[in-house]
């Protein structure tokens, strides 16, 4: 499902340009690291991560008796986790942070690409031990999983630049066409501002729900949707490998923490919340954030557990 959608009738450079970046591979497809204690990681921002004494120790026996994280992330929103131009290494800036991660906890990591609306599940089914996937961490969610936060994201719009729509705020979208992933916070964040147009005596809004952020992105393109909805981030990922067919509209919505999921009660959040702290301190989370451009999401109390609504 992480395939760009295509006809014949879709050749808009926008949906070259962003398809180049965000690439297309199978759901199988991962991206390993390898880490063992007293060993370093290369983040590839000229910094590294080694093993920290105190931090392996907070490990829970039954995950660090397997020496790897297997981690779960949905290639298809870049620049936080997408696939390399091979079409099947998944890179980006969640999958450096988990890499150094699980190397300070004297770990390897593991990422699988898969659906995004698939991941929570598979925590709770043990298929996963850690999902990384741009995680809005909500109140809704900490009833199944802990969230380790990592940083603060804002939900934007975006359109055609020539021929799209314009909005000033979300309030704006009644009557509209939006494009977003399903199971992400902007699909229920849509669906509620299309109850309060309705309940306003104005149109609904049509939300087009595609199982990954690439069909949303194309849907746009084609001419399908008027607006897509996504993280600030990856919207202006997609707006900045364009090549101009994209602008952002309206404002900035609803800043929130990033979190990073484990299942509710596993002990993993707290060896991830002190190898961040380390992260932090060494400078290497700060690197990893510029070498992806995302310097703004920086945040510096980390917390476990901390959704705002």
């Amino acid at each position: 499902m992480n395939n760009w959608r295509r006809n014949g009738l879709v050749t808009s450079l926008a949906v070259i340009a962003v398809a180049a970046v965000v690439g297309c591979g199978s759901s199988s497809s991962s991206s390993s690291s390898s880490a063992s204690s007293g060993a370093s990681t290369s983040t590839g921002t000229g910094s590294s991560a080694s093993a920290n004494a105190a931090v392996v120790k907070l490990v829970p026996a039954n995950v660090k008796s397997k020496g790897t994280l297997n981690v779960a992330s949905d290639a298809s929103y870049a620049p936080d986790e997408y696939f390399a131009p091979d079409g099947h290494t998944v890179i980006g800036m969640d999958v450096d942070l988990i890499k150094a991660l699980a190397a300070v906890m004297g770990m390897k990591a593991n990422v699988q690409n898969a659906v995004f609306e698939s991941i929570i599940p598979g925590l709770t089914s043990g298929k996963y031990d850690v999902g990384i996937s741009s995680f809005t961490d909500t109140k809704a969610r900490e009833k199944t999983v802990d969230f380790v936060t990592y940083a603060s994201v804002g939900e934007s719009f975006f359109t055609k630049a020539s021929g799209g729509t314009s909005i000033a705020t979300i309030a704006d979208i009644c009557g509209k066409t939006v494009a977003v992933e399903k199971g992400t916070t902007e699909q229920a964040d849509a669906e509620t501002q299309s109850a309060k147009c309705k309940k306003a005596g104005k149109p609904g809004v049509t939300v087009l729900v595609f199982p990954d952020q690439n069909g949303a992105n194309l849907a746009v393109s084609s001419g399908r949707a008027q607006l897509v909805f996504a993280d600030t981030p990856v919207a202006a990922y997609a707006i900045q490998k364009s090549n101009g067919q994209f602008k952002l509209v309206g404002a900035t919505y609803a800043t929130a923490p990033y979190g990073i999921a484990t299942l509710k009660g596993n002990g993993l959040d707290k060896p991830l919340l002190a190898a961040l702290k380390v992260l932090m301190k060494n400078g290497t989370y700060a690197a990893i954030l510029k070498k992806w451009g995302l310097q703004k999401i920086a945040i510096n109390n980390p917390q476990i557990n901390a959704a705002i609504s």
